[in-house]
């Protein structure tokens, strides 16, 4: 109840609160609750939020750091997860071939997205900025300042908490009338890709969707057809 009154979690999230919750008290630390055996969680299939493509260009605009725009644009244009974008390495850029390898996703899943020539170039302007060895997005403040030459020694990536205050800050200042978050810029790239024609197939291996079946609830929106997947990128993700 805490978690859903208070924190107000999502109905998956709780979901997996409540499974983790069940199996510790029946498994790890054994205790009678009927309450658990009792409890259900109602089935929302709600669909999610997306924004135009204007409305991520307003986003991306109004950031006041090319971290943060470098940012929000990287994890649109390629469909990643909040995660997945702070996580980028250097070594996950294969320029030649026009791609970014994903190798730390959800489920431990590997896969190559299409990398539009945008967002490479706001990766390499933003790069010489901090020229980490190791991460695109590394941590800063107090504790990774620059060391000689101004080449950043952050061992870690920039905080998750500093992405979402950023959006939120943002999204508070631009009301769509609509709750937008990190996971919005990611519902939208599906989105805008099915709608320029883009295959349901190539969209859910870009997303990692292990199930079709999950990526077709973008179908509530638009009906696929074929397409030139790289031709329809280069198009839709240019600054």
């Amino acid at each position: 109840m805490h978690l859903k009154n208070d924190r107000r979690f999502a109905n998956g999230s709780l979901r997996v609160s409540l499974a983790g919750i069940r199996f510790f008290y029946r498994n790890t630390c054994r205790r009678e609750f009927p309450s658990l055996d009792l409890l259900r969680l109602q089935s929302i299939n709600a669909l999610p939020e997306v924004i135009t493509i204007k409305q991520v260009h307003q986003i991306v605009d109004a950031t006041t750091t090319l971290r943060m725009r470098t940012y929000f644009w990287t994890v649109y244009s390629l469909g990643l997860r909040l995660n997945e974008g702070l996580h980028l390495q250097v070594g996950d850029i294969d320029a030649a071939r026009g791609l970014v390898h994903i190798h730390r996703g959800k489920g431990a899943k590997d896969r190559y997205i299409t990398l539009p020539t945008s967002t490479l170039l706001m990766l390499r302007e933003y790069w010489v900025t901090h020229r980490n060895k190791r991460w695109l997005f590394p941590a800063d403040g107090r504790n990774h300042t620059l060391a000689k030459k101004g080449v950043s020694v952050a061992k870690t990536p920039m905080s998750e908490a500093a992405v979402q205050g950023a959006m939120k800050l943002i999204t508070t200042k631009i009301d769509f009338g609509k709750k937008v978050s990190l996971h919005t810029l990611r519902h939208s790239y599906a989105t805008h890709l099915l709608e320029a024609g883009v295959s349901l197939k190539f969209i859910q291996q870009a997303l990692g969707h292990s199930s079709l079946q999950t990526t077709m609830i973008y179908l509530h929106l638009s009906e696929t057809g074929e397409a030139n997947a790289r031709q329809v990128i280069e198009k839709i993700f240019v600054r």
